[in-house]
């Protein structure tokens, strides 16, 4: 018993280790990538402290590209992770924020705030996680006295009301007749040029706490996978453990859709390539889905920069387009 311990500890160890030298090599990727080219020699200067003489340089990569940098990795670590959890809790592969409908619900809540003219943080933070909120609600009521995990009536009740958000947020668009139009659409196709260093800080103080509960609850996790009732026998709370899952992983969404709009497919994919890679033990997969859900995001972000020659591509298009095919191959070599 001690011996497997030690050795699970030490696959956490080295894989955190090697997944967060990844993140790093990514991460300065993206600061020396801008609308000026790719210059890591420039950004080595910079960040040795030899480039004093380049203030407008240094300016731009630390009020610029690194808050965008920080919150690309934020945004990839949490909706990575939040498909990771619900795959978990619904034993099903393509579950994810996206398919119960939190995230439509939280983007509802955005959109509102955005129309109303709040300030992301806190307004718009509020207003989306008060929708992402409500929706968690009605489809828990929807599926009410339904054994979890033991049937798709979750799975299906987060489709329906996924799809009646979406009719709303149309409506919200069509309503909506002034310049506010413009960033509404794009930011339902995911933008992280709004990247303020005040509120990428307040985003991290608020997902840091949510990821580390979520890593907390990952051996209940495992034991869920076993069926609701053998985890009770082992000594799982499984409704409160259902529900402090739930409720943080929508906190977190949430916050990060306020930030970033809907970008999709990233808690489809990486939670599912992760689980090729690591096995199903949930210590092992949670920290890895974070480092890679971030590497992958910012890796996104970088091509949202590079591909056009002027401007940016928004970053949902990114995901979608690498995100689409790869999920398909990955589901068809994970069939027998």
């Amino acid at each position: 018993m001690a011996e497997g311990s030690f050795r699970l500890a030490r696959k956490i160890i080295l894989s955190t280790l090697v997944l967060f030298c990844l993140l790093l090599v990514v991460a300065f990727l993206g600061l020396a990538t801008g609308s000026s080219g790719f210059q890591p020699g420039r950004l080595i200067k910079i960040l040795s402290g030899e480039g004093g003489s380049d203030s407008l340089m240094a300016s731009i990569i630390w009020k610029i590209r690194f808050p965008r940098v920080i919150l690309a990795a934020l945004v990839g670590a949490t909706l990575s992770t939040g498909g990771l959890v619900f795959q978990a809790l619904l034993r099903n592969p393509l579950a994810e924020p996206y398919i119960l409908g939190v995230s439509g619900g939280a983007a509802i809540g955005a959109i509102l705030g955005i129309v109303m003219g709040l300030a992301y943080f806190p307004g718009v933070g509020i207003t989306a996680f008060s929708g992402s909120i409500l929706t968690l609600l009605v489809i828990l009521l929807i599926s009410a006295n339904q054994p979890w995990g033991k049937n798709h009536s979750l799975l299906l009740s987060g489709v329906m009301v996924n799809a009646f958000c979406s009719s709303i947020i149309i409506f919200f668009i069509s309503m909506v007749q002034d310049a506010r139009i413009h960033s509404v659409l794009f930011w339902l196709m995911g933008d992280l040029s709004l990247a303020e260093p005040d509120q990428v800080l307040l985003l991290f103080l608020i997902l840091i706490p949510c990821l580390l509960i979520i890593f907390w609850l990952s051996y209940p996790m495992n034991l869920l996978q076993l069926g609701e009732d053998l985890a009770q026998s082992m000594g799982v709370n499984t409704r409160a453990t259902v529900l402090t899952l739930l409720i943080t992983t929508t906190l977190m969404v949430s916050a990060t859709i306020s930030q970033s709009g809907l970008i999709g497919f990233v808690g489809l994919v990486v939670p599912h390539f992760m689980r090729m890679l690591f096995g199903p033990d949930h210590r092992l997969l949670v920290p890895a889905t974070i480092l890679v859900g971030a590497s992958y995001m910012v890796f996104c972000d970088i091509l949202a920069r590079w591909i056009p020659d002027q401007g940016e591509i928004p970053v949902g298009v990114i995901t979608a387009m690498i995100g689409a095919p790869l999920f398909i191959i990955l589901l068809r070599r994970s069939q027998p």
